[in-house]
């Protein structure tokens, strides 16, 4: 990946990173009673965070990058979903591999990451002005 003309702020990144990931666990815990939420803004929220995440990690890489990584970083785990053997589905039994790497394969989770990939983009958009623009 080719470095970009923006350089991301860490402390801004870190805190939506962790902000995410504690509205996303909050979600699954206290609103777990409203399917919609559970099911589909949970999902989004994991996308999310690991597009914060990965701006955090690699702050001088496009938006671009980013969004492309943390989709195929998503669409990855979920269609690792797909693959059941004892050893995997032990660490998808404990709490973190649970959250990690999910349980099942759905259709609609890819629309879900694609959606807070998408949100991320917009605010990364909005926080990160191009300094200059290559020529």
């Amino acid at each position: 990946m080719s470095k970009s003309s923006v350089a991301r702020n860490r402390v801004v990144y870190g805190c939506l990173t962790i902000s995410v990931s504690l509205t996303g666990l909050a979600s699954r815990r206290f609103l777990g009673d409203f399917s919609f939420i559970r099911m589909y803004v949970g999902d989004a929220l994991w996308a999310l965070m690991i597009f914060f995440g990965l701006a955090f990690i690699f702050r001088h890489w496009s938006t671009q990058a980013i969004a492309v990584a943390a989709l195929g970083f998503s669409f990855g785990i979920e269609i690792s979903q797909l693959y059941h053997e004892p050893w995997i589905d032990s660490l998808r039994a404990t709490r973190l591999g649970g959250l990690i790497l999910g349980f099942g394969f759905l259709w609609s989770d890819l629309l879900c990451y694609s959606a807070g990939v998408g949100i991320g983009v917009l605010v990364d958009t909005y926080l990160t002005p191009v300094r200059y623009r290559a020529g």
